[in-house]
């Protein structure tokens, strides 16, 4: 692997785009740590320092800034608003005809869906912008911290009107800079800037681990967790690796005095073929009853039972309904994903059929029912890997912050084999060897 790494950067443009892709990392990081206007940074630092954030309700967002959220920083936001934006216009590409026609348009009209996703960000960042403002101003962005009123001193709605900007502009800075690095570096940008924010979390994550231990002064605990992740990464690396290869053969055609056809091929369909959208749809599902509760007034029935069932992680009540929606959610996407229909049209029309399977609604029937086995393992695998910091926090008392876990280590395992494989393609173009052997 040390020889892959030393031949990517002795070829040139590969260099280039690796070095490309670190600069913007570095300018990113560096976004994450500035303030912006209006915010009592002694404040937060104190807060940071006596409590923890709330992280029922802002833990994920938190994540995909990488820990800029309870910092009050430019890059607040982080790529949330993106994604977000992105898995709302992929839903309404199946119910709008209209972003489904430009779908199939190529690349005219995914450069069209790509700017209305852009304008949704901005909008999404405005209404979260805002939404972080007033709960900042309430001192619910932490919870058991002295001063946490006085983290935005001054009330004025031209402050409001500032503060929301500088954040809205700093998501719109980490969107350009993740385009930046999908057309001029390595990997897909928004998915490396992903990666980055959550890993710059893991080391206060593991030193906070090692620091609430109590064996041998907490290195007991500190080493368990270690051992626990890379038998996550193991586990979610084999499954997320794992597929049902469903076997394809093309006939031949006779065009003019050419043969074509006549080859086989397979139809990859992976165990985990939703990815980690699931686990953020059941989180984000699950977030709303208690931000709704948590700005409203008064000490109504139904806002004392959200705060006691749905605002934490241990709960029975919040697990079981935390599983299940990951369970729904998973099937819900692969269905809208993956249409076996118009997979098997496009066999039909190419002269494709699976052996022993006829071409048509019969290709169609038995795709779905391999689709739908496979998507129960996987369903479940995610359910499991989702609850595993509830289970570390309930088992032997390890904080929220557990780092494995959960959406964070599926993204993780995911970004990081992608940019593997993209950097082997790259290499194989120039030798033999790719980047692991």
């Amino acid at each position: 692997m040390l020889t892959g790494f030393a031949r990517a950067f002795r070829t040139p443009d590969l260099r280039k785009k690796l070095l490309f892709t670190l600069g913007i990392i570095v300018v990113y990081r560096l976004g994450t740590h500035i303030p912006i206007p209006g915010v009592n940074y002694k404040a937060v630092q104190t807060c940071v320092t006596e409590a923890s954030g709330n992280q029922g309700l802002f833990g994920l967002v938190n994540m995909f800034s990488g820990g800029a959220l309870l910092q009050i920083t430019v890059f607040a936001l982080g790529i949330m608003p993106y994604i977000t934006a992105s898995i709302i216009l992929q839903l309404l590409t199946v119910v709008i005809p209209r972003l489904e026609a430009l779908k199939k348009e190529g690349q005219a009209g995914t450069a069209k869906i790509t700017q209305y996703t852009r304008y949704l960000t901005v909008a999404l960042a405005i209404l979260q912008g805002t939404g972080l403002v007033a709960t900042a101003r309430s001192g619910a962005l932490f919870s058991g911290c002295t001063v946490a009123g006085n983290i935005v001193p001054d009330r004025a709605i031209f402050s409001t009107i500032t503060m929301v900007v500088c954040m809205t502009a700093g998501t719109a800075v980490v969107m350009w800079l993740g385009e930046l690095i999908t057309d001029r570096g390595i990997g897909n940008g928004m998915s490396i800037l992903m990666f980055i924010s959550i890993a710059a979390t893991f080391p206060s994550a593991l030193w906070a681990i090692k620091k609430q231990g109590t064996l041998a002064g907490g290195w007991i605990e500190f080493g368990t967790v270690i051992l626990v992740g890379l038998v996550m990464v193991g586990l979610v690396v084999f499954v997320e690796q794992a597929q049902r290869r469903i076997p394809v053969q093309y006939a031949k055609r006779m065009i003019g005095r050419r043969s074509y056809g006549g080859t086989s091929t397979y139809i990859p369909l992976k165990v985990n073929q939703a990815g980690v959208i699931p686990v953020i749809f059941a989180s984000s599902l699950l977030y709303i009853p208690a931000l709704v509760a948590q700005f409203s007034g008064g000490n109504s029935g139904w806002k004392t039972w959200v705060q006691q069932n749905l605002t934490k992680g241990d709960h029975p009540i919040y697990i079981t309904m935390y599983f299940l929606l990951i369970v729904f959610f998973a099937f819900f996407y692969v269905a809208i994903s993956f249409n076996p229909e118009e997979v098997a049209d496009n066999m039909k029309k190419y002269g494709g059929f699976i052996p022993g399977i006829r071409a048509g609604r019969p290709t169609a029937e038995y795709l779905s029912y391999v689709l739908n086995r496979i998507t129960w393992p996987g369903s479940l695998y995610l359910g499991l890997i989702a609850l595993v910091p509830t289970m570390a926090l309930v088992g032997f008392g390890a904080s929220q912050n557990f780092p494995f876990g959960g959406t964070s280590i599926l993204i993780i395992v995911g970004v990081g084999l992608e940019t593997v494989k993209q950097i082997e393609s790259q290499l194989q173009q120039r030798n033999y060897e790719g980047f692991l052997r």
